[in-house]
This record gives C-alpha cells, sequence and structure tokens, in this order.
C-alpha cells in the first residue's frame, strides 16, 4: 500500500478489460493514475464501473505515433503498464496487418517515447503465454525457452518480446529505465465482453437461453482469475522500482497446474452454475488452426517474486460468474469489483507468501 501510495502510473489500454481492472486495483492503492487508449468497446467494465471519473484519460491509436511522445511527457509517469494490443488469436487471421501493427509497432511506440521521457523509471510489457513456440508440451513453458508463434497473434506477441530485449540493450540500460515483460495465461474474470472468448461466449449463451458453439473443446489452457496476473504484474514493477535492472526480465505468471483445463470442462462448469442453460455445441466448421495444449512454468516468479496463484480454478470461475450474475441483477459493480479486488488482497495477505 505505501509503494504505491502517490505514484504516478501510466497504463496504455487502460479502458480494456485486463486494464480496467488494474486501474481499480492502483486508485484502490492510492496511485495517481493516467490512461493512454482507445475509447472502451461497448458493454465494458471500464464504463459500468465509472472508472473515467477517478483517472485522466488521452484517447489515442498506438499505432500512430507523434502523439505517444507528447502525452507522456505532459504525463510524465514514474511507472508504465503496457497492456494495449488486440489480444486474440482468430481475429488474428483476420486482420494480420492490424495486429502486427498494434502489438509490434506499438510497443516499439511506447518504448520509444518512454525512453524520451526523464521521468520514466520502469515498464511492464504485458505479451502473452502464446509468445512461445509451442511444442504441444505436456510440461510448461519457461522464461528460457524459443518464442515463436505460427499464428499472427501469437507471432506478433513472440516479436514483442524481441523489440524489448533490443531496446532494453541498445537504450533503456544506459538511461537506468528497468523493462521487463510479463506473460500470463488465459484471463478471466467479471467485465470481459471481448469477442471470441469461451467465458464470455458462455456466459452470454447460456444467460440468453442460447446453446454456445465451441470450436476446440479437447483444447487445454492456463486458465487463472485476472486478480492473479494482474497481482504479478504490480509486484513485478515494485521489484523494477526498488532493485532495479535485476528484475528486467522476461517473467511468468501462470496458474497452478490442477488449473490447466480442458475447454469442455470450463464449459462444463459454467453451465453446473447456471442450470436453466442450454447444452453447448461443437462446432462444424473449418476453424484456423489452435494449439491443443498450452502450460506455464510458474517456478521462476514463485522463487524470484515470492509470487504465486490464490485462487482455484473453481474459485476463478465461480467469482467470475458471481459477477457476471450481479451485473445482470443492476447492481453497483465498481463497489463489486473493487470488493472482489480487497478480497484477493486479503487471501494474498492471509497466505503470507505461501501457496495453500
Amino acid at each position: 500500500m505505501n509503494f504505491w501510495k502517490g505514484k504516478k502510473v501510466l497504463l496504455t489500454g487502460h479502458t480494456g478489460f485486463k486494464g480496467s481492472w488494474l486501474t481499480l486495483w492502483l486508485r484502490h492503492l492510492q496511485a495517481e493514475v493516467s490512461g493512454i487508449s482507445l475509447p472502451a468497446q461497448q458493454p465494458s467494465l471500464f464504463d459500468i464501473a465509472h472508472i473515467e471519473e477517478e483517472i485522466t484519460s488521452y484517447y489515442c491509436d498506438i499505432t500512430e505515433p507523434s502523439k505517444l511522445p507528447i502525452l507522456i511527457q505532459a504525463i510524465e509517469p514514474e511507472i508504465i503498464f503496457h497492456l494495449a494490443a488486440q489480444a486474440l488469436v482468430r481475429p488474428s487471421y483476420n486482420d494480420p496487418v492490424s495486429t502486427f501493427a498494434t502489438n509490434i509497432m506499438g510497443t516499439v511506440h511506447l518504448l520509444d517515447a518512454a525512453r524520451q521521457c526523464n521521468s520514466v523509471k520502469s515498464v511492464v510489457i504485458i505479451t502473452s503465454d502464446k509468445c512461445y513456440k509451442n511444442q504441444e508440451w505436456l510440461w510448461g513453458y519457461r522464461e528460457n525457452d524459443v518464442l515463436g508463434g505460427k499464428d499472427p497473434y501469437s507471432c506478433s506477441k513472440a516479436c514483442a518480446e524481441f523489440v524489448v530485449n533490443s531496446y532494453r540493450h541498445s537504450y533503456l540500460n544506459k538511461q537506468n529505465i528497468n523493462v521487463a515483460t510479463a506473460r500470463a495465461g488465459n484471463v478471466i474474470g467479471g467485465g470481459d465482453w471481448g469477442k471470441d472468448r469461451l467465458l464470455p461466449d458462455l456466459l452470454s449463451s447460456f444467460s440468453n437461453k442460447k446453446p454456445v458453439i465451441i470450436r476446440n473443446p479437447k483444447a487445454t489452457r492456463p486458465w487463472q482469475h485476472v486478480c492473479e496476473p494482474l497481482s504479478g504484474y504490480l509486484n513485478l514493477a515494485q521489484k523494477l522500482s526498488e532493485n532495479g535492472s535485476a528484475y528486467a526480465q522476461a517473467w511468468n505468471f501462470g496458474p497452478s497446474d490442477n488449473a490447466n483445463k480442458t475447454v469442455s470442462w470450463i464449459a462444463d462448469y459454467v453451465q453446473q452454475k447456471l442450470p436453466d442453460s442450454l447444452p453447448w455445441k461443437t462446432s462444424d466448421e473449418d476453424n484456423p488452426q489452435e494449439s491443443q495444449i498450452l502450460k506455464l512454468d510458474n517456478s521462476k516468479a514463485r522463487t524470484r517474486l515470492a509470487w504465486h496463484p490464490i485462487l482455484s480454478i473453481d474459485q476463478a470461475l465461480d467469482w467470475t460468474v458471481d459477477w457476471h450474475q450481479t451485473w445482470l441483477n443492476k447492481q453497483e459493480m465498481k463497489e463489486f469489483t473493487l470488493n472482489q479486488i480487497q478480497d484477493f488482497m486479503n487471501m494474498m495477505k492471509a497466505t503470507n507468501g505461501k501457496e495453500k
């Protein structure tokens, strides 16, 4: 709490799902927050929780480099979280140019603007678990495994990692700006209406009494509640600020092994939580190629950051469904979201750095 109080923090992509949660969390910790993003899509947690009232927002496309340096100079942030991205595999097949422009050149523009701003001390770049060259292994990928990607989205995130490494060694180390990358799993939680994402599709279809169509029910993913990786990002940013270049590396913030579940397991669990819903169905379309098995090894974050997952997969899904049902009941969602954040923080404190 004391570290973040009064800190000047900038988020890119603050109107998105993860960005909105992180903005609320940082404001809860009394940080001074500014955001640079495209306008929020509808519906959005950003609007539902009235987040714009809490911060200073600037609307800018990070693929256009001219505005970023000016905005960042005006904001004078000490810490930057870069979340702005095209974040989905399937849309990347439909629009690869925009995906590469946003995820690669957007990262270039952000880092180049950061190195021109004397106030910046640390930067956390959010990439993806899909930045690894997928070998369909049964064990988790570690930070020193080979990067790669066959689909445009995965490739773009691997390239973003290379961009960060280049800027780190070519410019940022010399300027004492510490930059790290963070790779999370498949993030779920309340307030996610992302198109072509499993939990939003399930909750929308089940709530509307329609059968959801699932394209890859046997695929296994590292599912985790949004609070899990965000706690890692906050931890990492603090370490970068306090201990410097020793933490300017890549980090996995993945769930425990027992949270790696198939898509069908997730769908069945959510359906049981909503007993009036119709059974899901398997897609019979010819869908673009996606990996079948994806798993992250979080040993490095456990050992060096004393970070570890807090929620079980059941709890993560329960919290997500409860949030959605509360929203459907037209309750005050800012307070509900902050209560989940505080509950998570209380659980972190109770574990005292040790996983249950």
